[in-house]
């Protein structure tokens, strides 16, 4: 994996050195994407720099060093991510007459290009990637993001200069870069708890879309392609929907997932997984151990908290399979040192508290691997998240009772103040008692009155009441598509919830976290589940392949059961979290209280300052549990602190 940066000023008279030496700065910000090797490339005619930071991978020699520049001397290239059948493309080069210098399939990736083009080489790709090309002959940058986003790239113009790179950071280097905060991106993250693309933190920088290119002229002249839409993945596959045999359907993805699993198992350093004894980690160890002929290198974190622990099945799994297994149980100490530490692994505000974890067991493996694959996805394609179980009880709910009732249900319920709810709850008996407090049933009152279930939906997401203006000037009426509306085919309620998820949830949150922390230690992080096949594979499926009798991840299950026995996997779905409200009440209160002063609040005008200041109130007096919220909220002024004063 690696970190790529750059910027292209037309028309500028900027010397050669002059150009090297502040794009140099510029990837050495991103030293931990890449900790092997650096390189520049630039033209001071053109005005155009690439810098690059290398994770060496596949090819470690200096035959895979970036930027590259292609045999012909028309093409270069700045290249973070792997692709997986570039052996393949090598081959169908090679017969067109290609002759390489290395074995890089940055080399295969850059000769494509050239030959066939952008469009039609990133169609083919198998993999996860962001690229930047240069064509020389027709003056053009293009920029290219997968069709998932587990890649980021960011770019726009700020004055006379277009910025590109893997991380905003890279741009603070250059003399020219002006950051200001983009508004829009703070209300959107306070609500969601991330930034959706194709917004950014800063003000005329663009977080690029997953599956889309775009192509920048010296006459500032932008041209953006969708190249892969999951919506339109999801409208055609749900249109030809056949009956299928339901052998058949396990047999095929386990048959799909075994190649994704293959494919992602090409490195030239050592390579393991994470596994959570979870579902998705599970079955992509069992898969990998299927096709390995050692012991593959397994990892997990365990913490002392019951609630949040899920070592002990890890272990069982591991031990099931034969892996070379390891395991660290997390003192709070652990995860609390990282917390100072986030806004600059981070780089944008992002407020997903299972980012801890994920770093400690990126850090965890890293000691003893450079790759790892991870089963993220899961849950997005195969229905795995309770809250779509939650929101087809609400659908029909809402079919059933009048819009009128539910109000007056609502107002009924909020009559009554979360600590009064709670003095409620705690009388009656343990069981029913355990997993609600005030706070639940006063969102749930937020739900009752909003026209259906897809509002819903989104009140069930959001981190704050959906009416409330969090930042001031930008209202409340926040959309996580982004205004972008979903096909009329995709009718069933779950399903709308899933492809949601996987335009908005996935990219911005999921895929955002996972690459980050694996990046914070120069670790490749890889997800078999999220190739594009296996996403494709999922929306073929009718829905009770996902979801049949109340259990989730059906399809995904059978595939699972034939290399673990169900007792070792069988039990609730537990989050992977940190008791991030118990922190905030103990040894993060002081760190908070700075940040949620009534003081840092108003400086930048970019917080409901009494609406925060209550919930910070309520949540220390243990009315509510307020976490995931005022998490959002010191994340983002942690953010600030770190990049912006």
């Amino acid at each position: 994996m690696c970190g790529l940066t750059g910027f292209w000023e037309p028309g500028a008279t900027n010397s050669r050195e002059q150009l090297e030496t502040t794009v140099t700065k510029m990837a050495d910000t991103l030293y931990k994407r890449g900790p092997d090797s650096s390189g520049v490339w630039c033209d001071p005619e053109c005005g155009i720099a690439m810098g690059h930071r290398r994770l060496a991978i596949i090819d470690l020699s200096t035959a895979g060093h970036q930027p590259m520049v292609s045999a012909s001397g028309r093409t270069v290239i700045s290249f973070n991510g792997v692709i997986y059948n570039y052996q393949e493309l090598r081959k169908e080069l090679e017969s067109a007459g290609i002759k390489f210098r290395g074995s890089s399939d940055t080399e295969v990736l850059l000769e494509a290009c050239e030959l066939w083009g952008v469009i039609n080489t990133t169609k083919r790709l198998i993999g996860m990637f962001a690229f930047v090309v240069w064509d020389g002959q027709q003056l053009k940058l293009t920029l290219v993001r997968d069709r998932l986003g587990k890649k980021p790239l960011y770019w726009g113009w700020q004055g006379d200069t277009f910025f590109f790179g893997s991380e905003c950071k890279s741009f603070s280097p250059h003399p020219s870069w002006r950051p200001a905060i983009n508004r829009s991106a703070v209300a959107v993250f306070l609500r969601y708890s991330y930034i959706s693309a194709p917004l950014s933190i800063y003000q005329n920088i663009k977080q690029m879309r997953p599956g889309h290119i775009v192509t920048v002229r010296a006459d500032r002249g932008i041209q953006e392609t969708c190249y892969w839409n999951v919506r339109e993945i999801a409208e055609n596959c749900i249109r030809n929907r056949t009956e299928l045999n339901e052998q058949d359907v396990v047999d095929h993805l386990d048959s799909l997932l075994r190649d994704a699993i293959s494919h992602r198992m090409i490195a030239d350093v050592p390579l393991g997984a994470f596994l959570s004894g979870g579902i998705d980690s599970s079955t992509v160890v069992a898969l990998m151990q299927a096709v390995s002929n050692q012991p593959v290198r397994t990892f997990s974190i365990g913490f002392h908290e019951k609630h949040y622990n899920e070592a002990s099945h890890a272990l069982a799994v591991a031990r099931h399979l034969g892996t070379d297994h390891t395991e660290f149980y997390v003192e709070p100490g652990h995860a609390l040192n990282l917390v100072p530490k986030l806004a600059e692994y981070y780089d944008e505000p992002f407020a997903d508290s299972s980012q801890l974890p994920t770093l400690l067991v990126s850090e965890l493996a890293r000691y003893d691997v450079t790759v790892a694959l991870s089963g993220d996805g899961g849950d997005e394609l195969f229905a795995g998240y309770n809250r779509y179980m939650i929101a087809r009880r609400l659908d029909h709910f809402f079919s059933v009772m009048p819009a009128m009732m539910r109000t007056g249900i609502a107002s009924c319920l909020r009559g009554i103040s979360p600590l009064m709810w709670n003095r409620i709850i705690a009388l009656l008996p343990k069981p029913r008692s355990m997993s609600i407090d005030g706070g639940k049933i006063h969102r749930l009152a937020n739900i009752l009155p909003v026209k259906d279930f897809e509002q819903a939906s989104r009140v069930l997401i959001s981190q704050w009441p959906i009416d409330a203006e969090l930042t001031p000037g930008e209202g409340a009426g926040l959309d996580v598509l982004n205004g972008e509306l979903l096909p009329d085919a995709v009718e069933d309620v779950i399903e709308r919830l899933q492809l949601i998820d996987q335009i908005s949830y996935l990219p911005g949150d999921i895929l955002t976290k996972v690459d980050r922390a694996s990046m914070a230690y120069s670790l490749e992080l890889r997800g078999p589940l999220l190739d594009h096949r296996v996403v494709e594979f999922a929306w073929s499926l009718p829905h009770s392949y996902k979801l049949r009798n109340g259990i989730s991840k059906w399809c995904l299950r059978q595939v699972l059961y034939r290399y673990v026995p169900r007792n070792l996997i069988e039990r609730p779905k537990m989050g992977f979290g940190v008791p991030i409200g118990e922190w905030l009440r103990g040894p993060l209160r002081e760190w908070a209280e700075e940040l949620l002063s009534e003081h840092a609040l108003a400086q930048d005008n970019l917080y409901n300052v009494p609406l925060v200041r209550r919930y910070w109130d309520e949540h220390q007096r243990g009315v509510c549990n307020w976490q995931y919220a005022l998490w959002n909220v010191l994340m983002a002024q942690a953010w600030q602190a770190r990049w912006m004063h």
